[in-house]
């Protein structure tokens, strides 16, 4: 249940036994099942459970009073949606999905349960938290000083290397179960302007879709075009220096 999770910590922290079977307990209660374009959790709920996807892709949104969205982030598998928000008393955003979901339900108790008594699943997700901050300034940046060809291939570059680490590619080819509607929601372009930056990026090589698969042909090239640096996603295991000697 806990793959992708385990997966997504261990890029930042080694864990034994111990905390992997922590983390599956954690995450062994009755899935939830949801389809493409339901609510997770919307704003003004009051949070009672951590939610950790499964499988499938959702997004961290806004909905103004007008009816216009902005998608904040997304959330693939091994993402914990809300992992501090239980100490709130409302939501301040909503979460969505984008394809069919399974997300396990995490009662607080059991988070605190793994913070308090597993040391190294604390550190792994101090880091994840400081990824999830950092990738938020990268989409603040897209949509302050980025074009839309820099936007675009920037946006696909982090999720193919997301994915890529919790094993949930295949060569240069992944999943993308969005639509050009919410890629524009996640841009901060039109969806016609969304339309004409794919082309562009499929005239050049850069991408190949077809249907919801998306293949990079040279993944340098197309970070190239879209000014980007991984170093945001601290992929280079640089809290590996926390590991504790027995895994």
């Amino acid at each position: 249940m806990a793959t992708y999770l385990i997966r997504k910590l261990e890029q930042f922290t080694a864990l034994s036994r111990d905390d992997k079977a922590a983390l599956e307990r954690a995450a062994s209660g009755k899935p939830r099942r949801l389809a493409s374009r339901e609510d997770i959790f919307r704003e003004g709920d009051a949070p009672g459970r951590v939610n950790l996807i499964l499988d499938g892709w959702a997004c961290r949104y806004k909905v103004l009073e007008d009816g216009r969205r902005q998608i904040a982030a997304f959330l693939l598998p091994g993402d914990l949606c809300d992992l501090r928000m239980f100490i709130l008393r409302q939501m301040d955003h909503s979460v969505g999905t984008l394809s069919p979901v399974t997300v396990a339900e995490i009662p607080k108790e059991a988070i605190l349960d793994l913070t308090d008594n597993y040391p190294r699943i604390s550190r792994a997700l101090w880091w994840t938290s400081l990824v999830e901050e950092a990738i938020q300034r990268e989409w603040t940046t897209n949509l302050g000083q980025r074009d839309a060809l820099e936007r675009m291939a920037h946006l696909l570059c982090e999720v193919f290397l997301r994915l890529r680490a919790v094993g949930l590619t295949e060569g240069p080819t992944c999943e993308l179960p969005v639509t050009q509607a919410e890629l524009a929601d996640a841009t901060g372009l039109s969806t016609v302007h969304v339309n004409r930056t794919i082309q562009e990026l499929r005239a050049r090589g850069l991408v190949i879709l077809r249907g919801k698969t998306l293949s990079i042909p040279d993944l340098d090239a197309l970070q190239d075009a879209a000014l980007f640096s991984a170093n945001y996603l601290h992929l280079g295991r640089i809290g590996h220096e926390y590991d504790a000697n027995d895994v």
